[in-house]
């Protein structure tokens, strides 16, 4: 497809085998914009857990993240599906990352109980994906009955998160899974008949890219330890360590390629959903990384989420293959965090995980 832009272009289905298929510099932009949310959401959990108030900042990290990740989420999905690179698309994508920026901008309020700024920001987010699969119903005839849904189920949940903030205390609390349960099942429910056009490969480039960007939070705190380093020894330590977990992650991450097992839909969607636990996880482990520069108690911050994401990896993304080895360095990482020295022992048991698996597959 052109890359040029004409006014406007049938919203026609792409081509799912289509050969070369990558991402385009609005979904780059889009990723970009979405750093900022990421970035907010976890300097509140840094000072949350810094401050000993670590089951609010957890939950409220989590509510967020779910908003931040599923907004991603079903741009990605429907871009891989529809992107037309027209002047309406462009536009449409153009409000929904203003939606992003808004949302980014409510993270601060929505940690201390005020959801409102966030809520607009999804809203808006939404409005603007509703409103991509109408048009999408509008222009393809074989799909109309999946983007009808889409957007029907993308309204009612827009509605739902409206009336939630009339809950509160833990009315709220307990009607939040209702409402995740109910945006996590319009997918599954919309393509019950026919499956969106995805692009297994696109898909794929476009989870790694997002891993990619997450990871530069704990690149930041790293770069924050080494000029802390200057004035403080031990920061040096928090510094290099930070530095050989994003290289291992980064290596087990892209260790091979896994678009050829995103073949049908359950397995698209088990996937997708699960990198739920892969990008909180190393957002979270940044904002571990922030808290170990201020205090040599709080290693558990950083050995917890590398476990969780190792188990994550593990269960979504990695081969079968020497799985043992990942369970395994997860349980020892666990084990670390009681450690003095807890950064160096998990930097270093995942740099053994990294060259065992690469001596295993080499043999």
């Amino acid at each position: 497809m052109s890359t040029i832009p004409q006014w406007r272009r049938p919203m026609r289905a792409r081509d799912s085998r289509e050969a070369h298929r990558v991402a385009t510099p609005l979904e780059l932009l889009f990723d970009l914009c979405f750093v900022v949310a990421i970035a907010q959401l976890g300097q509140r959990l840094h000072h949350a857990v810094a401050e000993q108030h670590v089951l609010h900042g957890v939950a409220g990290f989590v509510m967020v993240f779910f908003a931040i990740w599923w907004a991603w989420m079903n741009f990605t999905w429907f871009a891989s599906a529809y992107d037309t690179d027209d002047v309406p698309y462009r536009l449409t994508a153009l409000l929904q990352i203003a939606g992003v920026l808004v949302l980014a901008a409510g993270v601060p309020a929505a940690f201390e109980g005020r959801l409102g700024v966030v809520t607009l920001g999804y809203a808006i987010m939404r409005i603007g994906l509703a409103t991509q699969w109408l048009r999408a119903a509008r222009s393809d005839p074989e799909g109309r009955g999946t983007a009808l849904r889409m957007a029907a189920g993308v309204t009612a949940c827009m509605f739902g998160w409206g009336l939630l903030l009339l809950a509160h205390g833990h009315l709220h609390t307990a009607l939040f899974p209702v409402m995740v349960a109910a945006e996590l099942s319009v997918p599954v429910w919309a393509e019950r008949h026919r499956r969106t056009p995805w692009h297994p490969h696109h898909i794929a480039e476009r989870y790694g890219l997002l891993f990619i960007i997450v990871l530069g939070e704990i690149v930041l705190s790293t770069t924050l330890a080494v000029q802390g380093g200057f004035n403080t020894a031990r920061l040096w330590w928090v510094a290099g360590s930070g530095l050989l977990i994003v290289f291992a992650f980064w290596w087990l991450y892209f260790e091979q390629p896994v678009h050829h097992r995103l073949n049908t839909n359950r397995r698209g969607f088990v996937w997708g959903y699960g990198h739920f636990f892969v990008f909180g996880s190393v957002a979270a482990l940044g904002a571990g990384l922030a808290v170990a520069l201020e205090s040599s108690s709080h290693y558990m911050a950083v050995s917890i989420p590398v476990a969780l994401l190792l188990v994550s990896l593990q269960l979504l993304h990695l081969p079968r293959e020497r799985g043992w080895l990942v369970y395994l360095a997860a349980f020892l990482v666990v084990c670390a965090g009681f450690a003095p020295a807890a950064l160096p022992i998990v930097a270093g048991i995942l740099v053994a995980l990294v060259a065992a698996r690469i001596m295993a597959r080499a043999r």
